[in-house]
Formats: structure tokens, C-alpha cells, sequence
């Protein structure tokens, strides 16, 4: 059979060859982009149009269509380029019950904490990869973490539970020995404490004795992860201590809980979180996301002090940087419509983030515009939503995100942007769309124009249009909810179109690629079947 990408007349779109979950015409991905479209950007938890249950579901199905390679390939780039923790783990599962070998070959790479260990050995023994058992190999691999660790590391990482290190202990029974083999009592006397047997303190790892010391009231404060302190009680002066020890990232996450504790009463202790917060070189050692910045930013409480707030501000501002100028006519157009209201890693209850989609999109859009000043911003739903000013390039990256956010929301129509620009002869040389991608408000107007079914989706018609008066112009569009289908056809097929999914920094990096021409429209597969398992 002929390939109906390649095999169309000049200037028209295939007929779309299924809907997406808002009913719409869609294109289905292949696989493989399916599979790495929900790594980047799946979670596990409900989104607007999917339960869990379906995205649990739905990414078991794409992982079982490709092959054992690809499957590590995406687990270890949702690992080390999306940061991404519970789809990374899911994924080595699966290859613990298909593929042990593939498995054997990336363990090391993407279970390389304590919290991805946890996660691990969580989905294995709930059976939602066909085994609750570990087998001899994934067991190996699990002691094999172990040995390669210090026991003050494993010590250090031994927080968390559902399952705890203990439970993991327990299951898996690491030997008493290091990578080399060779007998170790202290990493012996290690597991039997986490396990809660009754050892000789004295045989424990430096940093373990330290921490029974403190307990006992004969120590000074250890130098340990704040989480195994903050359940016991803590002076004003250790909690004092506990924030000069911590990290930009657990400033970053914990600042409601050192206010509530006093310690941004004192105005030293303001200053140095505030200049340890906007600190440009920590930002980057600690690879902090756009995104990560502006749930600080949202969740702080409103009684932390000012400079603080600014210090977040200027550290998204930091984390922007890497952004690519795209060169020539550049549109914007974020998705502001209502499914974007939802949370963008999915609804967790108690833990839900306050950041929506439409938050993601503002946030990618205003990044794009501070390193394309020229670019024109058109917001959309089901029609493109006007602004009563249009976006200053040199506002806050927060400024202009909160605009756009805080536009009216309606349907979703991809198309309407694209028909925009037509209508007014626009001739752009690259337009990038933020959206989950789920158009179906202007299928009206597309039965209206082809009663009879015989074109491409709204958009892909538009788009088909923009490119008659510059066929070198060129579409990425970023998906920021895990979906498995595009709104223009052939995905990965042409040079023109790129569908790319996420909001990390990596995105940035393959959109900069594509528009300077250096990779196709398969930009992002290649860059994830490019990499090396050993």
C-alpha cells in the first residue's frame, strides 16, 4: 500500500485517520513518538481527558510496541533530559519482565538514587508490568546498587517511604559487600539498623553515629538530609542551621516551612536565602527547570518576604537562558483554553501543583519572546484571544507569563491562529504552538468546508495555506500533556513540522537544531534513538 504521507497532491493533507481524546480529527503518532511523547510528559496521574488507569494503560501498550532498545533509549532521555522520576522506573520494569538483559544494560543509568530505587522496586512488586517478583537478574542489579554505594551515601539516601529502604532491604537482601567484593562490617552493621535489628552503634557508618548522637542529646546537629530531622523537635537555632545547609533546590521547595518556623524572621537569614535562591551558577548545577521556578513562585506563602519572591523571579529569569533566538518572522501562539486550566503533572490530591498547562504555555511563550523580541504572540482557544496590549519583551518572564495566563479560556481550535495569519497574508518563517494539542472546536468549520471528509484537520489545511506563501516556513509544536496524536500530519515524516513534547531544557535544544536546519522533522526521535545504552 502506498504512504498516504507521501502519496497526496501538492498542497493537500491526508484525512485524518483517527480523534483525539476531546473527539477531534486527529493523526495518530507512531509508536515510538507515542511512547516518548508520554515519557516527557506523562506522570501517572489524571489529566484533563485521561485517568491514571489510561495513561498507565496507555504507555504499557506503546512500550510492548517497540522494541526493548527503544525502551531503554526513552527511559534514560525522560531520565536524564525531562528529569523525570516515576515514568523512567516504569519503563525499566517493563524491560525487568521482557527484556532482562536490555534491563541489566540501563539500570545503573536511569535507578541512580534512592527515590528512583524506591520507585523501581514500588511498580515491580505492584505487578502492573505482568511480575511481582524480582527474578534473579533485576535482583542483581538492585544488589549491585547497593555495592556501588558508600553506606554514608546509602545512609544519606535512606529516606522516603512506600516502600522505605528498610522494606527494600528487606526484599532484596543485599550482601554485606562492597563493589569489589570484599567483606565491609560497617555496611553490614548499616542494613541491620535501617532493618531495625539492635547493632553496635560503634560499628555504624560515621555519618549514622553522628545523627543516634544528635538523638540522644550528646551531639551537635548532623549533616544529614533535613527530612530525617524535621520529625523530631528542632530548636529555632537548628532550624536556623538546617536552612544555611541546604540546597537552592530544598530552599526552593521548602520556604513556606522555614517561614513557619521563623526563620525568615531574621533579616541575615533573608539575605542569604534570597542571594543563594538567584545565585545563576547554582541554578544551573542544579539543572532547575522553568517550570520548578514558577511553582515556587505560585506556592510561596504570602507572608515570605519580598526580596525572596524577587529572588525567584530572577532565578527564572536565570533558568530561561538557554532559550535559542530562531531567527526570521517568529509567532507564538499558547493554548489558553479551558483544558489547559488543569494541573501539568495531573491531579494528586493533596499534592496537586498549582501550575496548570496554561501556566507552562505562558511560561515557554514569554522564555521565547525575551530571545525573540520581534516574535508576535498570538494566544488562542477557539479563536484567537486578543490582548489589550500586545507583550513587552523586556517585562519579567513572570510578567508576561501571568498575562497570558490570566486570558479568557474557551474550546481548543489549533487551527485559529493559522487561519489568522492567512487572513491577513502573513508569511512567517517559523511558528511554534504550546498546547496539549486537543483541537476540536473548529471541526465546524472543517465539515463545513469538506462535507464530505476528504481533507486534513483543520490546522494541517491552514498550515498547508501559511506555507503557499513560504514554503520554507516551519512548525514545532510543543505538547505539554501526554497524548498520542498531532493535529498535522506526518509526524516525524517532514521537514517542515515538528512535534516535540516536554518543558525542559532539552526541548529548547531540539528546536534550536530544527530551525537551523541541522535535523528534520524526526529531530526528536533521533535524538533519542542516538543514544548509547553502555
Amino acid at each position: 500500500m502506498s504512504n498516504k504521507h507521501l502519496f497526496v497532491p501538492a498542497g493537500k493533507s491526508p484525512r485524518p485517520d483517527t480523534h483525539n481524546e476531546a473527539g477531534g480529527s486527529a493523526y495518530a503518532f507512531s509508536p515510538a513518538h507515542a511512547l516518548a511523547q508520554y515519557a516527557v510528559t506523562g506522570t501517572f496521574h489524571g489529566t484533563f481527558y485521561a485517568t491514571d488507569k489510561e495513561q498507565l494503560d496507555r504507555v504499557a501498550a506503546l512500550a510492548s510496541a517497540v522494541t526493548p532498545e527503544l525502551v531503554a533509549k526513552t527511559a534514560i532521555y525522560c531520565r536524564e533530559n525531562g528529569k523525570m522520576k516515576d515514568m523512567p522506573a516504569f519503563l525499566v520494569a517493563h524491560l525487568a519482565a521482557r527484556d532482562v538483559a536490555t534491563m541489566t544494560r540501563i539500570f545503573p543509568r536511569v535507578i541512580d538514587d534512592g527515590r528512583m530505587l524506591r520507585n523501581f522496586v514500588q511498580i515491580v512488586r505492584s505487578g502492573v508490568t505482568g511480575r511481582k517478583s524480582f527474578g534473579s537478574a533485576p535482583k542483581r542489579a538492585l544488589r549491585s546498587w547497593f555495592a556501588s554505594r558508600s553506606p554514608d551515601v546509602i545512609f544519606r539516601q535512606s529516606i522516603g517511604q512506600s516502600p522505605s529502604m528498610s522494606d527494600v532491604i528487606k526484599m532484596v537482601r543485599p550482601p554485606p559487600r562492597n563493589d569489589k567484593g570484599e567483606a565491609d562490617a560497617v555496611r553490614e552493621a548499616l542494613y541491620g539498623y535501617l532493618i531495625g535489628k539492635n547493632i553496635d552503634d560503634d560499628k555504624l557508618p560515621a555519618l549514622a553515629r553522628t545523627f543516634e548522637a544528635w538523638k540522644r542529646g550528646t551531639g551537635p546537629l548532623p549533616d544529614v538530609p533535613f527530612e530525617m530531622l524535621t520529625a523530631l523537635p528542632l530548636s529555632a537555632a537548628d532550624w536556623k542551621e538546617l536552612a544555611a545547609r541546604m540546597t537552592t533546590t530544598q530552599l526552593r521547595i521548602n520556604l513556606n516551612t522555614l517561614l513557619r518556623h521563623g526563620v525568615l524572621d531574621d533579616a541575615a537569614m533573608v539575605a542569604d536565602v534570597a542571594a543563594r535562591l538567584s545565585d545563576r551558577e547554582a541554578i544551573r548545577r542544579a539543572r532547575m527547570m522553568p517550570y520548578q521556578l514558577l511553582a515556587a513562585y505560585r506556592h510561596v506563602d504570602k507572608a515570605v518576604p519580598p526580596v525572596i519572591v524577587n529572588a525567584i523571579a530572577q532565578a527564572l529569569e536565570y533558568s530561561v537562558e538557554n532559550v535559542p533566538e530562531l531567527g526570521g518572522r517568529v509567532v507564538l501562539c499558547p493554548d489558553v483554553s479551558s483544558s489547559m486550566r488543569s494541573p501539568v503533572t495531573g491531579h494528586r490530591g493533596t499534592a496537586t501543583t498549582k501550575v496548570r498547562c496554561v501556566d507552562v504555555a505562558a511560561l515557554v511563550t514569554a522564555a521565547i519572546l525575551r530571545r525573540n523580541p520581534g516574535a508576535t504572540v498570538v494566544p488562542f482557544s477557539d479563536d484567537v484571544v486578543p490582548m489589550d496590549r500586545p507583550l513587552d519583551p523586556l517585562d519579567s518572564i513572570v510578567t508576561n507569563a501571568e498575562r497570558l495566563a490570566s486570558l479568557p479560556s474557551g474550546g481548543t481550535a489549533c487551527s485559529a491562529p493559522l487561519r489568522w495569519l492567512v487572513a491577513r497574508g502573513e508569511a512567517p518563517d517559523v511558528v511554534v504552538f504550546v498546547s496539549d494539542n486537543q483541537s476540536w472546536a473548529d471541526f465546524r468549520i472543517a465539515t463545513r468546508q469538506d462535507p464530505n471528509g476528504t481533507r486534513g484537520t483543520a490546522m494541517a489545511e491552514e498550515w498547508q495555506r501559511l506555507r503557499g506563501r513560504n514554503p520554507k516556513a516551519k512548525l514545532i509544536l510543543i505538547d505539554v500533556q501526554p497524548y498520542a496524536t498531532t493535529q498535522v500530519d506526518g509526524a516525524g515524516k517532514r521537514d517542515d513540522v515538528l512535534n516535540v513534547g516536554g518543558f525542559s531544557d532539552a526541548v529548547f535544544d531540539v528546536i534550536s537544531a530544527f530551525t537551523r536546519g541541522d535535523l528534520a522533522g524526526d529531530t526528536w526521535l533521533r535524538a533519542i534513538e542516538s543514544i548509547a545504552l553502555d
